[in-house]
């Protein structure tokens, strides 16, 4: 993608790329709680061809002994994801704990939904749940052990293919911060633009304003022969 307005961006070298890449961020886990029947979502920011997985496992509250219960069979999740534009990427029912995987094609901010598969009223369904959820994006979604026993590569092979794969990420993801910069300045080119017509809208009006006020206190002074 060209730079954004025609301006020279320095470029990065292999050597800056692969320090960065070795100071990549892992995987990104959390858990939460949520009602039984109650939707949770999140905000993803993905660059476009990238892959996503998502790992999660939900736990029900145990009123009586008061503690999580380590499985709840039975119980389903239904994950949905959508992409800047709103389409629907994903959209299944996964059991209590799963895994699921989708891969970009439009860059941006991606919604990711989950809610429980509890066919309970609100009003009747008091159960608490905790989701462990594990998102992992681009290079980390790679099971490398898999690949190095598939490709039977030594361990130096795999750790450059792991910079590799951490490489094309950072690219994708200058191209995506490309990609906002680009949008942000039409953005703000657009509003600057509409000021400046609302501006000569409003100079206009009162210049007009003035000239019919000019004229009818004119005709007023004219009606009565004060001039």
């Amino acid at each position: 993608m060209a730079g954004v307005g025609g301006r020279r961006r320095p470029v990065m070298g292999w050597s800056a790329l692969l320090l960065l890449a070795l100071c990549a961020a892992g995987a990104r886990g959390l858990y939460f709680h949520i009602g039984e029947t109650e939707k949770r979502c999140f905000i993803e920011e993905i660059p476009d061809e990238t892959m996503v997985i998502g790992n999660y496992r939900t736990q029900m509250w145990d009123k009586q002994k008061e503690v999580f219960l380590p499985s709840t069979p039975g119980l389903g999740m239904h994950v949905e994801v959508k992409d800047p534009e709103g389409k629907v990427v994903l959209s299944r029912q996964y059991g209590s704990e799963g895994r699921f995987t989708f891969t970009s094609h439009t860059p941006g901010e991606h919604q990711i939904c989950l809610h429980s598969n509890s066919t309970r009223m609100a009003l009747f369904a008091g159960g608490r749940l905790r989701v462990h959820l594990d998102i992992q994006v681009g290079e980390h979604a790679n099971n490398y052990p898999e690949i190095a026993a598939k490709d039977k590569l030594t361990e130096l092979q795999l750790r450059a293919r792991q910079l590799l794969d951490q490489v094309e990420q950072i690219q994708k993801e200058q191209d995506y911060q490309r990609y906002r910069e680009e949008r942000f300045r039409l953005t703000s080119e657009s509003t600057n633009q509409r000021v400046l017509w609302w501006s000569i809208a409003q100079t206009v009006i009162l210049i007009l304003t003035g000239i019919w006020q000019m004229r009818h206190l004119k005709s007023f002074f004219e009606a009565k022969k004060l001039v």
